[in-house]
């Protein structure tokens, strides 16, 4: 996995933003407030080296452990690439005192979430829980740090190698674009260089790995002395103390491991090279530059110069390459400084057919215009403004504090390096900016890579050499077969401490705040809810109607309305609406879906009245702006021709087009068709505009640091304006119901994965049977403990993950279980889809009812913990008029589920024998073996979802 969740591109400035003369009096009341924020820690260290930090915050009754070892990719050798990912894999299987596949189950079955990430530099193992299940955390994961290497099997070593290739797959060989990393890196960095391989590393070399290779790699690397622990949440220092010390003090002292030094790169010559992609819908170019590692003073104003060549109207990449010469719908550019090195990126995915020597010549005029107009102080301070919000965004709940914490101890040497940090970010000038681009970028030599189509060499740039790209080749029954339940034979390592599994501690008792309503004069629903913690206020307004609107053949138009509206207002230019939003600090953005269109945005609390005022007159006051909209029609076009690059997003066509069919809206891709959007005009979406937005459809979602008085206050001028009698929503068709089951199969070649998509007609989100049903059918595929994903993954190897989901919506939604499985076992795998989804309610017993039911009470803990959580919850409410105390009432309904009743719920809306089966892999070495499955033959579609 990638470095988690970028977190260090989180940490941003909540830097006072001190305007120039340009900027009007109520913007620099509005930003120049300095706000002085910290995350406030113990930090102490056990006598083994194990470096412990915690943090106290009871505003919810969870708590946060992540553990952060300081072993990345760059740790690793040539020929034994991919390991550190590889380990953490491993990592999640057995350990001496932890019951055998309680690692991956136990943790959900308790109400929480766990997982794991690997980046070039470290591995993190995290995980979110209810407070009650603290100490049973502390048993598993101090086993997995001081007592696994034991139990590693050669069963659990090959299973864990078909997983990661797997993900490999899923992630990078059937992904357009995948290799362009492995690319970049392998001509960028020398062959004996840490960054000289991708963080997934080679497929022969993990195939290579062995149990001995293991367990050096633990004793090399796994040490508490190079690790830090973080606990997070609500928790009692002395009592936490303790228990650490109890669970973590007995494992084994290690020998200090030295941090690597950085290990910055020159290129002597532009390198430039190509790959025809299998996958790739449309060319794409990256200029990849050297840059600086982490913390370096160069690396915050690299940061800000990725923004401004790229991010905003003025953006020079922007405005030459997407306005003026009209080459893609978008563009990147960002610096990514790592452990101990850096890049510049500069990204151009292009329209279909666009010539990549013409992109190039646009990004040398981009920047050449750039090195002669420069940027303004108002775009610094804007990026500033935008980085106070992201920062509190950030740290928005208990998991992401312990990150921060535990990623500044480990790289930075101190949790509260983010004093320094902040410092470094708001001290970034103009000349800063200048600077590196002068000394990194102007008259630098690069990495350029072009990833075209397979069938379209002639867009690659002029001299270009062809890439060095080892393709899988996928042979029928080539993986070696494992024992998934084998035991290791060892001794067990004695403790002074029992580690038996501790007892749960006091249930937590879960605290929502309250709920307030209100209905203004124009008939716009108000609800909100006050939440403290940190200065900031999200919304969301949605008005219903959105895609189903839409007149026949139009479809598409809802998405370029919602997409317009946020291109400036009758009164302001696309480029003046985007600094008013980015100086308040604030985001506004309009989206649209199946049945609505909503604006969504988050601000500082300081600055709401004037965020609402910008929102109210961007709803009523759209400036149509012709460009605007060609440019936006074009993106569109552009973003349907990249869907069929996807797999998975190609599997969901097909799966929905059979589902709805083409008389039902959500049997169409809600950006439409191409031949839909190329019909649309700028006066049908402004047709469209005067048809489809009402506050008598519309409610508004407010949750933050404000009370319900201030929200009303704060939209007042919204509720006065904006008027328009109540819209009635159209009837649809019910979707199909399949009196036996069928196959679909799309041909993509030479695919590695095949997707499987299974399912059928399920019901709406108002049904009374809704809720009941997802109780019914969790044990089936709703998460890493339930039976798809421990069969497919866990006792196979099949795949990455597999799992089940029914969305709520107000039309009857498809239930739908699917996964994206290695190409030659994809009979196997259907097979097993049947036979979990026919059997699951013969074999639903007491004990997965149980299971459930703990869970879902006990996951109730963290679903309300952040702000964005809290607004979905009021969404939830207003679109289905929901009871205030909807979740109380769900699980009396919960508590008092039977066996029995599970049972027939699920027999009522999951019969096997009324799904059908969508299949998209390659039809040379797999559509034979489909037609054994024995639901007949395979009913072919193109990428669409049409039959051919």
């Amino acid at each position: 996995m990638k470095k988690p969740l970028l977190l260090l591109s989180l940490l941003l400035s909540i830097a006072a933003c001190q305007h120039n003369g340009t900027v009007n009096d109520q913007q620099e009341k509005q930003t120049a407030d300095s706000v002085e924020f910290k995350i406030p820690f113990e930090k102490y260290q056990l006598e083994n080296g194990l470096t412990v930090i915690l943090h106290q915050d009871k505003s919810d009754p969870i708590v946060a452990m992540a553990t952060i070892v300081h072993v990345g990719s760059n740790r690793e050798q040539a020929g034994r690439t991919g390991f550190a990912h590889f380990f953490e894999h491993m990592a999640f299987n057995d350990s001496e005192n932890v019951p055998q596949g309680a690692n991956r189950k136990l943790i959900e079955e308790l109400g929480g979430t766990r997982n794991g990430g690997t980046w070039t530099d470290g591995t993190m193992y995290y995980e979110v829980v209810p407070k009650d299940a603290l100490e049973k955390l502390m048993w598993i994961d101090s086993d997995r740090l001081g007592y696994m290497i034991n139990t590693v099997t050669d069963g659990a070593l090959e299973r864990e190698k078909q997983v990661v290739k797997n993900e490999k797959r899923q992630r990078v060989d059937n992904q357009a674009y995948g290799h362009t990393q492995h690319v970049i890196v392998k001509n960028l960095y020398p062959k004996d260089h840490p960054y000289n391989w991708t963080v997934i590393g080679d497929l022969d070399d993990l195939q290579a790995a062995t149990l001995t290779n293991v367990k050096e790699f633990y004793s090399e690397y796994y040490g508490p002395s190079n690790a830090t622990l973080v606990i997070a949440g609500d928790i009692d220092f002395d009592e936490t103390k303790n228990m650490v010390q109890q669970w973590f003090g007995e494992i084994k002292q290690s020998t200090p491991v030295k941090d690597p030094e950085p290990m910055p790169v020159e290129l002597k010559e532009t390198k430039k090279l190509y790959h025809l992609d299998n996958f790739a819908k449309v060319p794409e170019i990256r200029l990849t530059f050297p840059t600086v590692e982490q913390y370096h003073k160069d690396s915050y104003a690299l940061d800000a110069l990725g923004e401004i060549l790229s991010r905003g109207k003025r953006a020079p990449l922007y405005k030459l390459i997407v306005e003026e010469e009209k080459l893609a719908p978008s563009v990147a550019a960002y610096n990514s400084s790592n452990e101990i090195a850096g890049t510049f990126t500069i990204r151009v995915r292009a329209n279909e057919g666009t010539d990549l020597d013409e992109v190039q010549k646009a990004i040398d005029s981009a920047l050449a215009r750039f090195e002669k107009e420069g940027f303004s102080e108002k775009d610094l301070q804007r990026i500033k403004a935008r980085q106070e919000t992201s920062f509190y965004n950030g740290i928005s709940s208990v998991l992401s504090k312990a990150f921060q914490l535990g990623i500044y101890q480990e790289y930075a040497g101190d949790p509260a390096f983010i004093a320094k940090d902040i410092e470094n970010i708001k001290s970034v000038t103009r000349d800063d900016v200048m600077n590196v681009y002068k000394q990194y970028i102007k008259d630098q030599n690069f990495i350029m890579t072009s990833f075209v189509p397979e069938d379209k060499p002639d867009l690659i740039a002029d001299g270009s050499i062809k890439a060095s790209v080892v393709e899988e080749k996928i042979v029928q029954g080539a993986e070696q077969s494992f024992d998934a339940d084998a035991i290791a034979d060892y001794e067990k390592t004695p403790t002074k401490h029992d580690r038996s599994e501790p007892p749960l501690g006091e249930s937590p008792k879960v605290s929502i705040p309250q709920i307030e309503k209100s209905i203004s004069d124009n008939g716009l629903e108000i609800l909100s809810m006050q939440h403290n913690e940190l200065p900031i206020v999200s919304f969301a307004l949605r008005i219903d109607g959105g895609a189903w609107l839409e007149s026949d053949g139009q479809y598409g138009t809802a998405s370029l309305l919602a997409q317009l509206m946020n291109e400036g207002t009758a009164s302001k230019t696309p480029e003046e609406l985007e600094d008013a939003i980015g100086l308040l600090g604030a985001s506004i953005e309009f989206d649209a879906n199946n049945d609505s269109i909503s604006v969504v945005g988050t601000t500082l609390a300081r600055n709401y009245q004037a965020t609402m005022d910008l929102l109210s007159e961007m709803l009523l006051e759209p400036r149509f702006d012709v460009k605007e909209f060609e440019r936006l029609k074009a993106k569109q076009l552009n973003t349907i021709k990249q869907s069929e690059a996807s797999p998975f997003a190609v599997a969901s066509k097909a799966f929905y087009s059979q589902i709805y069919g083409s008389e039902h809206r959500a049997g169409i891709p809600l950006a439409g068709t191409s031949e839909s959007v190329e019909g649309i005009t700028l006066e049908d979406v402004k047709a469209f505009y005067n048809k489809a937005l009402s506050p008598k459809n519309a409610a508004i979602h407010v949750v933050g640091q404000i009370n319900h008085e201030q929200v009303k206050a704060g939209i007042k001028k919204l509720s006065k304006a904006w008027t328009g009698e109540s819209i009635a929503l159209p009837e649809y068709n019910e979707p199909k119901s399949f009196e036996s089951p069928k196959v679909f199969f799309v041909d993509i070649p030479d695919a590695k994965q095949s997707v499987i998509i299974v399912g059928k007609r399920g019901l709406k989100g108002d049904d009374p049977d809704y809720y009941p049903f997802t109780v019914a059918q969790n044990r089936l595929g709703a998460g890493g403990s339930a039976r798809l994903f421990q069969t497919l993954r866990i006792e196979k190897g099949y795949t990455y993950g597999a799992y089940t989901n029914i969305a709520k919506a107000r039309f009857i939604a498809p239930f739908m279980a699917y996964s994206q499985v290695r190409a030659n076992v994809t009979l196997e795998s259907l097979e097993i889809f049947k036979e979990l989804i026919g059997n699951y309610d013969e074999t639903f017993t007491q004990q997965d009812l149980n299971i459930t039911k703990n869970l879902l009470i006990k996951r109730s803990t963290r679903e309300y913990e952040t702000i964005n959580n809290l607004l979905t919850m009021l969404n939830e409410v207003s679109k289905f008029d929901l009871p205030f105390d909807f979740i109380e009432k769900e699980q009396a309904q919960l508590e008092a589920m039977t066996v029995e009743q599970a049972k027939q719920i699920y027999q009522k809306y999951a019969d096997e024998q009324e799904m059908i089966y969508v299949i998209i892999g390659d039809a040379a070495t797999q559509l034979e073996r489909v037609k054994e499955f024995g639901y007949g033959d395979p009913i072919m579609l193109d990428r669409k979802g049409n039959p051919l």
